[in-house]
């Protein structure tokens, strides 16, 4: 977008570090980074606490205070539009007419229907220069996990796998431990982390009987662990219910059934079938509901091939060992034969790395046409 200067995008730039850093903290709130700068200099910066506390703009006053300064005659560098409504916590926008600030440039308008411009047109009418749309496409990969709830009504899913080079997941007798190397099982830890909720299936439970918490990362709370058992194969006793936070999404309306996992304090959520298959949309709605922004994928050849079938997959982060396992091994998606190639799910590839001696890949699933 034209009428920003090079230091309207380095200072941008900057906000928008501060976001990517606290999307997993700020969670079901956008992670938002502010950096008030004032003849050239930064005179604080803050990113969104947890939910209830203070968001972006009011933690970069409270720094730029602390550092002996003054906001009066700043302007404010915001990767999403100041919030112009009362909800846990004042109107942003109003902080900001209050102190004097004399111009705000947002990386992009708030699709949530309570600010939604809202909070530009507070700030302009009050005086103040408020612009959006510097690093827009930034902001939006930064914030993707909010932005896909809040307008599609589902959380942003990434689907992880690991595989051989010829795409096996593991041995038919079901050994898998381990296809890649350290650093790639580290890099699967950062995914968790960044993660409000994981995903499995009940095959993974029953084969493995996985945690699937984070390790070797510190974090402000784990994930949801959520197992998808339609059946209720899986036990009370699974490890990936202890602890708390684990969900088990089944499609058995018998209460004798379900009295068990009842017993244990796991939580439960129904969701009614699809052709005889758990609805994996209201699965993904009832997700959002309970302020899921990032959901990741970790589970075997079923559901992987159901999510992607259903157009649920957002992007694709595949680990491929420098390894073959042969044709007679499980594969990474399960799904019927195809009889015509134009059937394939296309992917983009959009970035490619080496990780330790593996190669990561993030794909995205193309349009359909």
């Amino acid at each position: 977008m034209t009428g920003f200067s090079a230091d309207d995008h380095l200072y941008m730039q900057r906000a928008l570090r501060l976001a990517e850093a606290a999307t997993r903290r700020a969670s079901p709130n956008p992670g938002v980074g502010c950096v008030l700068v004032r003849d050239g200099r930064v005179i604080g910066e803050g990113a969104t606490l947890a939910v209830g506390s203070d968001h972006a703009e009011i933690q970069a006053i409270k720094d730029c205070l602390a550092r002996g300064g003054n906001p009066r005659g700043s302007t404010a560098y915001v990767t999403l539009e100041p919030c112009s409504h009362y909800g846990r916590t004042p109107p942003c926008a109003g902080r900001l007419i209050d102190e004097g600030v004399a111009r705000v440039v947002a990386a992009m308008v708030d699709p949530y229907h309570e600010v939604a411009g809202r909070g530009i047109a507070m700030l302009r009418e009050a005086g103040i220069d408020a612009q959006a749309g510097l690093m827009e496409a930034e902001a939006r990969r930064v914030h993707r996990g909010f932005l896909s709830r809040v307008t599609r009504g589902r959380p942003w899913v990434t689907l992880k796998a690991a595989a051989t080079l010829d795409g096996k997941t593991a041995l038919l007798n079901g050994s898998s431990k381990w296809i890649t190397g350290p650093e790639a099982r580290m890099d699967v830890q950062r995914l968790r982390a960044a993660s409000c909720a994981i995903l499995t299936g009940s095959g993974t439970v029953l084969a493995d009987d996985p945690q699937l918490t984070v390790r070797e990362i510190a974090v402000i709370e784990q994930p949801w662990r959520v197992v998808l058992d339609g059946a209720l194969k899986t036990s009370p006793a699974s490890r990936i219910y202890q602890g708390g936070r684990g969900l088990l999404a089944h499609g058995a309306a018998d209460p004798v059934k379900l009295a068990p996992y009842l017993a244990a304090g796991v939580d439960c959520l129904a969701l009614p079938a699809i052709d005889g298959k758990a609805d994996l949309a209201e699965l993904m709605r009832q997700l959002a509901q309970r302020g899921v922004n990032h959901l990741m994928v970790e589970a075997g050849a079923g559901l992987n091939g159901a999510m992607l079938q259903a157009g649920l997959v957002d992007e694709i982060v595949l680990y491929l060992a420098p390894s073959l396992a042969g044709d007679a091994a499980r594969g990474l998606f399960a799904w019927p034969a195809l009889s015509d190639l134009a059937d394939k799910i296309r992917l983009d590839i959009v970035d490619a790395a080496k990780v330790g001696a593996d190669l990561r890949l993030t794909l995205r699933p193309e349009a359909r046409g």
